[in-house]
């Protein structure tokens, strides 16, 4: 990992990040992670999302937030060329300090039921399937696609 920076999130990595999502299996985007969308998520969570830099280059992000009593990932991706090294991890540990000082005892992500790779991921790292709940959602504005 020492060729590797961990800097926090700024809009101006939108781009690069978007694309880092945008080619990332398990990453869903929609409406919600266009660029006002992100630049008020990181507004209202400051210095809390992370990206990870070889050099000048863009290889991870993770969006992190919280409501004031959980906290929230969303979007963990690390280029494929660069799994298995740590930088997941690394990002998680970032993620799991800025929740820790604000008193946020648990958090909660949101995975695509089928994506076993990804499940295999946060499992490997202490989280653990709740059978109990199930999410649902309604859209609040109809999208551009309705």
């Amino acid at each position: 990992m020492l060729s590797y920076s961990i800097e926090p999130m700024t809009i101006d990595d939108f781009d690069e990040v978007h694309r880092l999502w945008d080619k990332t299996e398990g990453v869903g985007l929609n409406e919600s992670d266009s660029r006002p969308n992100i630049r008020a998520y990181l507004a209202r969570n400051p210095r809390m999302s992370f990206v990870v830099r070889k050099g000048k280059k863009l290889i991870g992000a993770v969006l992190c937030g919280h409501d004031g009593r959980r906290g929230y990932l969303h979007h963990l991706a690390v280029e494929q060329a660069h799994r298995k090294r740590g930088i997941g991890k690394k990002l998680l540990e970032a993620c799991f300090s800025k929740l820790a000082a604000l008193k946020i005892a648990r958090c909660n992500i949101f995975l695509f039921a089928d994506y076993a790779e990804g499940e295999s991921f946060w499992k490997h790292n202490g989280w653990l399937k709740r059978n109990d709940l199930q999410v649902m959602q309604k859209a609040v504005m109809p999208s551009a696609k309705s």
